[in-house]
């Protein structure tokens, strides 16, 4: 990289013969790239459960899976009821076609999908370990696990994979 540099005049321009084109610019910025990219592995490296929550994120980027967005949650739009010290969280979700009703309690997770039918349902958790549900016929879903800061839900149907808007539990 030094010998790119020494060729170059005092200010970093190239020189007016055109002895470095745009390819020994891309070269240079390639080497100056790889050796920031290694500095920064050694000096701050990205942490395990970063890494894995990205490659996670980048999961559900697939290109059949439809959002359902969040169209009730029981914290904005619900009514508070007197003497409930821990009322329940009622989400619903919606997707064309597709509802999906879910209580969050201190115990975990309770739902059902509309229209009824099984499903498997992952419920994505960042860099935790994806908690693996079943939905049965009639469309119901039971987990013991209650999600634990942001969340969502992923649904494989034998048609369609929805992903639920992330909220934070």
């Amino acid at each position: 990289m030094s010998d790119l540099n020494d060729e170059r005049g005092e200010h970093g321009e190239y020189d007016e013969h055109g002895a470095h084109d745009e390819r020994d610019r891309e070269l240079y910025d390639g080497l100056l790239e790889e050796e920031l990219r290694q500095a920064a592995a050694i000096l701050d490296p990205v942490p395990a459960g970063l890494r894995r929550t990205a490659v996670d994120a980048f999961a559900l980027r697939d290109l059949d899976a439809r959002v359902a967005e969040l169209t009730f949650d029981s914290l904005v739009d619900g009514i508070p009821v007197r003497g409930e010290t821990d009322p329940p969280r009622m989400l619903t979700f919606q997707s064309d076609g597709v509802t999906v009703d879910v209580e969050v309690t201190a115990e975990g997770l309770i739902g059902q999908l509309l229209p009824p039918g099984p499903a498997g349902i992952e419920v994505l958790s960042g860099p935790r370990e994806h908690a693996r549900l079943m939905a049965d016929d009639m469309g119901r879903f039971t987990g013991e696990a209650p999600p634990a800061g942001p969340f969502a839900l992923r649904l494989r149907t034998g048609r369609e994979v929805v992903v639920t808007e992330w909220l934070r539990a």
